[in-house]
């Protein structure tokens, strides 16, 4: 019996593993739904790129920084890992390894439409061993310092969600706006992404590869505690969805279809910090906020003139940062005690547990936006002094200027032709 659990419990985790790879189909449609026509293949060519980066960085290095024996800031062993491995521990380094593609695909969005290929192959390298492993190690390794004081990420709103932000925000900041995309008056132009349609596709492949994220964080099927996990994610992932809609309805006198689902994925991101922590009431009320918080904050950036095409500020960012902080206020006493924490403010924990949350939003928000900023100037410097394409090669998308070919030349190279005999008559 004993080794017929140990075997479900590690069947479960390589599919959690597979479901949270297939996360990245639906980020390459989000992205490039997200984004214009003429990027769209430079979008989908470089998130397969992330996942090659992630595990090979993964293998050699970032496992071993997460993980291995060390101190309270970074583990020191494991590197080149495989020397160490058997079954069981090759099948949780598979999954831990999908979370660090994430985070990186993540970071990816702040270089939408403009970054150099060049560029994002140096940062991400550096950001997958450099900036992720050292938040993971802090919170969920056994000696991370983050970790000895009780902080509570249960599937990564900290760890992967809003250390992927803030390397975005980094990104954002140095490569500067789009071109067109804010006017001299200050007024912002619309640059709308060219298919809705799969956009939202990608965001429901998101939301099923979520369970294993989520899910699949519970590490085996003892007790069907899983089950417990993938509703709490179902309900704030619907609840943020709805908000969303509402709230942007209520504001703008349409249901506009991108915010909408930019608040499901809120919801999503939201619940990921205490998805096994909370009362499923807790989860619905954490998923409405996310959902609400995400329509704010994308108005907010662009105020600001933070050009983000893919909102990974506000979904992964914003989100992250009340998911990770509705830890502190929601958990339950009975699932923080079996998940080894403690009970949020509203179960009579006091400010203990949300001041520990507050703790790791402020730091690893900060070492992660702070060292990705310094990493990007070093990959600065390493590719001529810009990590931005030419403003010619902008005009002309990334797909052509950055790969030589559209990814959708038909209707490219049609549109191309009707314009050009316009001009000519």
């Amino acid at each position: 019996m004993e080794d017929t659990i140990v075997l479900m419990d590690n069947l479960w985790l390589t599919i959690a593993a597979v479901l949270v790879l297939l996360m990245q189909g639906g980020f390459i449609l989000l992205e490039a739904g997200s984004t214009r026509m003429k990027n769209a293949g430079h979008i989908a060519g470089k998130t397969i790129f992330t996942v090659g980066v992630a595990s090979l960085v993964f293998w050699a290095v970032g496992y071993g920084f997460i993980y291995g024996e060390g101190n309270a800031i970074i583990g020191l062993s494991n590197f080149f890992y495989g020397d160490y491995a058997d079954g069981v521990g090759s099948v949780d380094f598979f999954f831990q390894l999908t979370f660090a593609a994430i985070a990186l695909t993540i970071a990816f969005g702040g270089f939408a439409e403009r970054g150099k290929l060049a560029a994002y192959a140096i940062f991400a390298v550096l950001f997958s061993a450099f900036v992720y492993p050292l938040v993971a190690h802090w919170i969920w390794s056994d000696d991370g310092w983050l970790a000895d004081l009780g902080k509570q990420d249960f599937a990564g709103s900290t760890v992967v969600h809003l250390t992927g932000a803030m390397a975005a925000l980094a990104a954002t900041i140095i490569l500067k706006p789009r071109l067109g995309k804010y006017g001299k008056d200050g007024k912002v132009n619309d640059l709308s992404g060219h298919n809705q349609v799969f956009t939202a596709l990608g965001v429901l492949i998101l939301w099923v590869g979520w369970f294993g994220f989520n899910a699949g964080s519970t590490g085996g099927v003892a007790d069907a505690f899983f089950g417990y996990v993938a509703l709490n994610t179902q309900l704030a992932a619907g609840a943020g969805t709805i908000a969303a809609l509402f709230l942007v309805w209520a504001i703008n006198g349409k249901a506009d279809v991108p915010t909408t689902l930019n608040g499901a994925l809120a919801g999503l991101v939201a619940i990921t910090a205490s998805c096994a922590f909370v009362a499923p009431w807790a989860a619905v009320v954490i998923g409405i906020i996310g959902g609400l918080i995400v329509v704010v904050s994308m108005k907010m950036f662009d105020k600001l003139k933070i050009d983000d095409p893919i909102f990974a500020l506000s979904v992964h960012g914003v989100a992250g940062v009340w998911g990770t902080l509705s830890n502190g206020i929601f958990a339950t006493p009975e699932l923080a005690a079996m998940n080894g924490g403690q009970a949020g403010l509203l179960y009579g924990g006091g400010f203990d547990q949300l001041g520990v949350q507050a703790l790791s939003v402020v730091v690893c928000g900060l070492f992660a936006f702070g060292a990705s900023y310094v990493l990007l100037l070093i990959t600065k410097g390493l590719v001529g002094g810009t990590m931005r394409v030419t403003e010619e090669e902008e005009i002309l998308g990334l797909d052509m200027s950055e790969h030589g070919s559209y990814g959708y030349p038909e209707n490219v190279l049609s549109e191309s032709t009707s314009n050009s005999s316009k001009t000519g008559s």
